[in-house]
Formats: C-alpha cells, sequence, structure tokens
C-alpha cells in the first residue's frame, strides 16, 4: 500500500508475461493504472528499447494501462549526466516513456 490507498504490484503477471511493476492509483470511482518495465541492455541499447516498448505496449493493452515507464539502467562505462535520457518510444499508437540511467 502507498500513499491515498494506491497499490504497487511486483512482478506482475500479465496474460503470456509479467510486467516488472503495475502502479494502481484510485482516482475517485476509478483507478489509474502506469506499467513500469526495467531492463538491462544485453546487446544494443537501440534493441533494447525496441523489444522492451513492444513487451510494454502488449503489457499496458492487457491491463488497460494509461501509461508505460521503460526504465534501463545502462552498466556501461561512463559520467552518469551524459548518459542519463527521457525520451517517448511509440508502438502501435501507444507512447512509453523510456528512461535510460
Amino acid at each position: 500500500m502507498v500513499n491515498g490507498g494506491s497499490r504497487i504490484e511486483w512482478e506482475c503477471a500479465l496474460g503470456q508475461g509479467g510486467t516488472d511493476r503495475l502502479i494502481l492509483w484510485p482516482q475517485g470511482s476509478r483507478v489509474q493504472r502506469f506499467v513500469v518495465e526495467l531492463k538491462v541492455p544485453r546487446r544494443s541499447l537501440a534493441s533494447t528499447i525496441d523489444e522492451g516498448a513492444r513487451q510494454m505496449a502488449g503489457y499496458m493493452d492487457r491491463c488497460g494501462a494509461e501509461a508505460g515507464h521503460l526504465v534501463i539502467f545502462d552498466r556501461e562505462n561512463g559520467r552518469w549526466e551524459d548518459r542519463l535520457f527521457r525520451r517517448p518510444a511509440t508502438v502501435d499508437g501507444v507512447t512509453i516513456e523510456v528512461w535510460d540511467m
């Protein structure tokens, strides 16, 4: 349970796959849903974003989420400030916020 009656579901099963976090936020008579997926790049950053965004779009569709956030933890060397970015990715008309750290 989080402030205001919100919940964070960990490793939430959504059909064939499971997202890392599903945030359920009560707003009066309805509940907002936000999907958060965490990734570590195994190949290239671009392929991680592409595959992760497609995965997220499916999760968002299955649970009726209003927003999705793909958070990538890049373990490559370099200054944190030089690597940190946020940008949108769109898959089949669904916009997902991509964060690289």
